[in-house]
């Protein structure tokens, strides 16, 4: 009977604290199906109050794990090395005092910013000069244009981030979906890294 089986961890899994990890959690198993299914249901973790809130998982443990259960199955692993298992604790309730200071600071610092950038262009100076370009006549406090000037701002800032509260405009990513999304990546390749204890030899080691 053919025991080659094709192996592909996944990047990143979440789990519960004291979960029980088996192999069809944390990666695709495609070959013999009486052969796969019996792999999907090895454990290879379980999780525990020490292992805090994130696992890696390297694929030489997962590959090991199923010589212990037949040393003749060929395995071919694809993809990714190793898997992170983020462990996942219940939330606890945001204060809606810590979160009125949060918005406050984040209202105000943003707001602050933006007069700032304003007052380094010079945007008062620009406005009534268009606006005595356009009409002949001076004015200090040309609110024809700057009221439709903020607005478009406004109306401008969400189209950017492609989102109003929850609502997606469209399929495409916003610029700060992107950036998260790489530091995300950036972290991720980190604590791969570091907190895989197969990836590191340390001189006073066996």
């Amino acid at each position: 009977m053919e025991k080659t089986l094709y192996l592909r961890l996944r990047h990143r899994i979440q789990a519960s604290p004291n979960e029980v990890i088996t192999i069809g959690k944390i990666a695709q198993v495609v070959g013999n199906r009486e052969w796969a299914e019996h792999v999907k249901k090895i454990i290879v973790r379980h999780v525990n109050s020490s292992d805090k809130n994130i696992v890696v998982l390297d694929v030489m443990a997962v590959v090991n794990e199923i010589h212990k259960l037949d040393e003749e199955i060929n395995v071919q692993t694809i993809g990714p090395s190793q898997t992170i298992i983020e462990v996942v604790y219940e939330k606890k309730k945001i204060s809606p005092f810590l979160f009125g200071i949060v918005w406050l600071l984040l209202f105000v610092g943003s707001g602050l910013a933006i007069m700032n950038f304003h007052e380094d262009v010079s945007m008062q100076q620009v406005h009534t000069r268009i606006y005595k370009m356009i009409t002949g006549e001076a004015n200090e406090q040309p609110l024809l244009l700057q009221i439709p000037y903020s607005i478009g701002l406004g109306l401008g800032m969400i189209l950017f981030f492609n989102h109003l509260f929850k609502k997606r405009f469209n399929e495409e990513p916003s610029p700060l979906e992107v950036e998260m999304f790489n530091y995300q990546m950036d972290l991720d390749h980190y604590v791969a890294m570091n907190e895989n204890e197969e990836s590191m030899k340390k001189i006073d080691d066996d």
